[in-house]
């Protein structure tokens, strides 16, 4: 199984792991700014995109992520976060450094887990029944995505999906299904930037407990006015925050 991905500029190697339901061509400014100096490896997520046929959970996908981008600073939204963990603990040595956006290490309590994953298979026989445009509008339409602008709901690139791949996506590695990663954070020693919207509370919450359970290696950073999708809600805010990062920790690209 591979991976498809997109790749951009030239520099130290940045890959990207988008949200569920997106493709690898949702992440608006933040790749294109970083592509001006940085290799940037925008890979589509098994279930969505150009990797619609590609059936993974999580532990396989952290391996398949790590076959595809290689040594890298893994940049991971919501799902892509969960994800990019995974690349941590599936396969540490290519990992040079984390950004996690709106994600979670999984939910501990077992029964609180069991109930997401109901609502997950449920979630996914309603989008095989409906079908993607139904599942997109529905989608789009919960509070957490109330911030995003006209131009970050990418609805026509959502709509590249497939039914199949999204619901097999959300049954083997949805928030359900992970087992919660919080005990084996402590492991990984790179620099990690926890990044969530400061409207975003519950994950808000999650951010600044995640970044002290890794350690004195991760910072917890809150983006002012930005709820879920903080990096397509306020993406000046966001780029500037990880471009930030990436000097203070060495590794982006050289100042000019």
């Amino acid at each position: 199984m591979r991976l498809h991905g997109e790749r951009a500029g030239s520099g130290p190697r940045l890959v990207l792991l988008h949200g569920f339901g997106q493709t690898a061509r949702c992440w608006g400014p933040l790749a294109a700014d970083l592509a001006a100096d940085h290799e940037v490896v925008r890979l589509d997520a098994p279930g969505h995109g150009g990797s619609a046929a590609v059936e993974a959970d999580l532990p396989t996908t952290g391996r398949l992520v790590a076959a595809a981008g290689g040594p890298a600073v893994y940049v991971g939204y919501s799902m892509g976060a969960r994800m990019a963990l995974h690349v941590a603990t599936e396969a540490p040595e290519v990992v040079r450094g984390l950004v996690l956006v709106g994600g979670t290490p999984g939910i501990e309590d077992d029964a609180e887990r069991a109930e997401r994953r109901a609502a997950d298979l449920a979630r996914a026989r309603r989008i095989r029944e409906e079908g993607v445009d139904a599942f997109v509008e529905r989608w789009l339409r919960l509070p957490m995505f109330a911030g995003l602008p006209a131009w970050a709901r990418f609805e026509d690139e959502r709509r590249r999906n497939t039914a199949e791949g999204l619901a097999r996506s959300l049954e083997l590695a949805g928030t359900g299904a992970q087992a919660p990663l919080w005990d084996r954070l402590g492991a990984i020693d790179v620099p990690v930037l926890v990044v969530a919207g400061a409207e975003d509370e519950k994950y808000a919450a999650i951010a600044t407990r995640t970044a002290a359970a890794i350690g004195p290696n991760a910072r917890a950073a809150l983006v002012p006015g930005a709820g879920h999708s903080a990096h397509l809600e306020r993406p000046a805010e966001v780029v500037a925050l990880v471009r930030g990062w990436l000097a203070a920790t060495g590794l982006g690209a050289p100042a000019p």
